[in-house]
């Protein structure tokens, strides 16, 4: 009964440490790709894992993380209303997946990918004022390349979510497309 051998004697703390580590948005995703901003997250986590739960310090750091967490979130909701409202809708989980196994579909498309990225960043309101750009989403937009489907969604993205000046804010809904 007290071998070390068991099997199953870890097992809440592996799903407890699996739940940790999935830092994107799918528990339990073993192809997770591991970019700088989940090493922001991840590094919280570690600290505030190491504080004392009742302190204020662990309660600023859960909700800090919390909050990153729902941004995130947030963030591929709208890039996943736009992809359906383009007409991806079954295509849009799969086309908003990165894993270790993704690759940019052309090397020349990378510097497209990039500024359009930029471009959404700056003239849209599809991420949040204070988000620093994800490569998760250079991905995604190669795909939409690849699709010939990147200047629609620049498009939309500017229509559901105009940049409004001193105005933008990621808690903002989606609005109608302007035609």
């Amino acid at each position: 009964l007290c071998s070390n051998n068991n099997p199953y004697a870890s097992f809440g703390a592996t799903l407890a440490r699996d739940e940790e580590q999935n830092l994107w948005s799918t528990p339990h995703d073993v192809t997770h790709t591991e970019a700088d901003d989940d090493r922001v997250l991840y590094n919280m986590i570690v600290v505030r894992n190491q504080l004392d739960k009742d302190s204020e310090e662990w309660q600023k750091l859960n909700y800090d993380i919390y909050t990153l967490r729902q941004t995130r979130k947030e963030v591929r909701s709208r890039w996943k209303h736009i992809l359906e409202d383009l007409g991806f809708q079954k295509e849009a989980d799969s086309l908003l997946s990165v894993t270790k196994l993704s690759i940019i579909s052309d090397s020349q498309n990378m510097s497209k990918a990039r500024d359009i990225l930029l471009k959404l960043l700056e003239e849209t309101n599809i991420f949040p004022t204070s988000w620093e750009l994800s490569e998760r989403y250079l991905f995604v937009v190669d795909r939409l390349i690849a699709l010939d489907a990147a200047d629609e969604f620049f498009k939309m993205a500017s229509a559901v979510y105009p940049k409004r000046p001193g105005g933008d804010r990621a808690d903002e809904g989606p609005r109608a497309p302007q035609s």
